[in-house]
């Protein structure tokens, strides 16, 4: 079992062990090194990245209590349900480029899957034994261990798309000429494998999600139980999703109060990072720009499409949408920071390059000062985002001191 202290030294030694400059030769899990053709690190990339970190880290601390800081209880979006998807879409983004570049640097593809693997396993035992909602209730023990989890989910589709990446390499040319008739389509064409495994997951996750048959519940059922749906349906939250996690996983070991239990007053664990939701996690950091999909999905609405927009679920709206605003803004920050350089990134770079120490330290200091004190007024929308803006800009100056010594946690 484990206690405070104990979380408290774990992650002091791994940080400490870990710890190294963005120039060695070895690549992070996402703050990658990725040189341009004129050497120049990608500072977009840590620019994107920085900004989802600083909002997640914002919103997690509480958002100033403010609804749009705070999740969507179902169906919907807020500003708070975009930034993991960016992650996700970031890290993608990242690990293609990573990949490549090792493979230029002539490392053996055997090599890579090793680095790879090892790196899934180490950000899982973080997600797992660090970052844990359960560990703040007292020692945390088997019988109350929440399996799944942002960095657990993170370390799925890392562990996925990097692989296949690195097993379709081969595949692809040092370089394609412009010239060609095929040229538009040449990742695709390269890269079939990939894609016809993508295909594969999406097609497996709509066939559990809509065909498999969920005991007491309606076939292909996506609502929040508890009251929704006029009562109906309480013990159905998630529909399949939440049946496989249950069924899996345990009820013990998955999230016990989700974002839906306020509103519709759910009555059974749900958890937002489960397995099933996985596979669209995995597509969105396959995805590029797909907005007409999300558009015929959703049928532009909030509750009455094909399949609604929603977070707990990471469903094939949700993903293809926030793959949509991850690719236009990725796009925008590489003409502004890279190539007119009329902003250098500052300071969201900073975070950006040190992303897994920032998060899994706003998780862990959380309750301490100066990231939290007494309120006098705790129901002051005032005094909330002052706290949260303070907590939030903390981390920002911390991961500019780091930028600094030049130190980075890489794992």
């Amino acid at each position: 079992m484990f206690n405070h202290t104990h979380i408290l030294f774990l992650i002091f030694h791994i940080a400490y062990s870990e710890l190294g400059t963005p120039g060695r030769s070895e690549e992070s899990l996402t703050e990658v090194n990725i040189p341009t053709s004129s050497g120049r690190r990608l500072h977009s990339l840590d620019t994107f990245r920085g900004l989802a970190l600083v909002v997640m880290v914002f919103v997690n601390y509480g958002g100033g209590r403010y609804w749009f800081f705070r999740h969507e209880s179902w169906n919907g979006l807020t500003v708070a349900d975009l930034v993991f998807p960016w992650f996700v879409f970031i890290m993608g983004t990242s690990v293609s480029l990573s990949v490549s570049g090792a493979l230029h640097r002539g490392a053996r593809c055997s090599h890579l899957l090793w680095k790879i693997c090892w790196r899934s396993v180490q950000l899982f035992l973080i997600g797992v034994f660090i970052i844990n909602p359960n560990y703040c209730a007292g020692q945390l023990s088997w019988d109350s261990l929440r399996i799944p989890g942002v960095l657990q989910r993170l370390a799925f589709t890392y562990l996925v798309v990097a692989v296949m990446d690195v097993l379709v390499s081969r595949l692809r040319p040092a370089s394609t000429p412009t010239e060609t008739w095929w040229y538009t389509v040449h990742d695709i064409l390269f890269c079939w494998p990939v894609w016809a495994l993508v295909v594969v997951m999406e097609t497996l996750w709509l066939c559990l999600t809509f065909l498999l048959p969920v005991p007491g519940c309606p076939r292909g059922y996506l609502g929040p139980g508890g009251i929704g749906d006029v009562g109906l349906h309480p013990n159905c939250t998630g529909g399949a999703a939440g049946y496989i996690d249950r069924w899996l996983l345990g009820e013990s070991h998955i999230y016990q109060t989700p974002s839906s239990r306020v509103v519709y007053q759910t009555i059974v664990p749900y958890d937002p990072e489960g397995i099933l939701g996985s596979i669209n996690s995995v597509l969105m950091a396959f995805l590029g720009l797909q907005g007409v999909i999300s558009a015929i999905l959703t049928k532009c609405s909030t509750n009455h499409g094909y399949i609604p927009i929603n977070k707990n679920l990471w469903s094939l709206s949700y993903v293809t949408t926030l793959s949509c605003f991850a690719f236009v803004l990725l796009l925008v920050a590489y003409y502004v920071v890279d190539v007119r350089r009329w902003w250098s990134g500052t300071p969201l770079v900073y975070p950006g390059m040190n992303s897994i120490l920032v998060y899994v330290g706003h998780e862990v200091f959380e309750g301490y000062f100066p990231f939290r004190w007494k309120m006098r007024d705790s129901q002051s929308h005032a005094e909330h985002l002052i706290q949260n803006l303070v907590a939030t800009s903390i981390w920002v100056l911390i991961s500019y001191v780091l930028y600094r010594k030049r130190i980075f946690w890489k794992i």
